[in-house]
């Protein structure tokens, strides 16, 4: 199936996002420093192995992850992915001197590293019907995995959002579908972090 369409519109997007609020949690679509660490701390659950581990962060806006793991003392080498050439001139900007953070536009370029985090890519579906967003959401999914040698993560809304705050703009998804589907498609050891007291849920898939 062709997702160019839906990546047009994505990019479109958020770089309008950063365009409007620049390098913030809100030029990423975040509401808020907090909220954004929160999620943060959630993905990188799946980085259990000690020592020194490379990462994608696969839509990884200005590279705020970058910041948080360093404040965490992480021993980390970084490949992030964006659509948004906005996005990217900011993160390269920002992080010119480290010879350890590497970004870029194609996807192809990422290297298969031992982890791959998505934070918040599958949240705005704007006018796309939720069907096929949940195709393209899944298409995606396959890339995550094909991409991690010990596992990935990603966070989504949660289809236990109260009603009366969600927007037709927004994908909500059924937890327990994803568990289903990860533990058939991806590995025997997923598990759902959904107590972090925000409308989502992180899924973490370790192989």
């Amino acid at each position: 199936m062709d997702y160019d369409p839906i990546l047009k519109n994505v990019e479109s997007y958020y770089t309008s996002k950063v365009i409007t609020h620049g390098l913030t949690p809100q030029g990423v679509d975040w509401s808020s420093q907090e909220s954004q660490l929160l999620r943060f701390e959630q993905l990188l659950k799946v980085c259990d192995r000690p020592g020194h581990f490379s990462i994608n962060d696969y839509g990884c806006g200005y590279g705020a992850l970058v910041d948080y793991m360093n404040s965490q003392k992480y021993q980390f080498s970084y490949f992030g992915y964006d659509i948004s050439s906005q996005m990217l001139q900011h993160a390269r900007e920002t992080y010119k001197n480290n010879p350890h953070i590497v970004f870029c536009n194609c996807q192809s370029d990422l290297p298969v590293s031992d982890y791959t985090v998505a934070s918040g890519i599958f949240n705005v579906k704007q006018s796309v019907a939720s069907e096929q967003w949940q195709r393209y959401m899944l298409s995606i999914l396959d890339d995550l995995s094909n991409l991690s040698r010990y596992g990935f993560a990603f966070n989504i809304l949660t289809k236990y959002s109260d009603a009366d705050k969600m927007r037709h703009d927004l994908y909500y998804e059924d937890p327990c579908f994803l568990f289903d589907y990860c533990k058939i498609n991806f590995s025997k050891n997923v598990a759902i972090l959904h107590d972090y007291n925000l409308y989502e849920f992180t899924v973490i898939v370790r192989k």
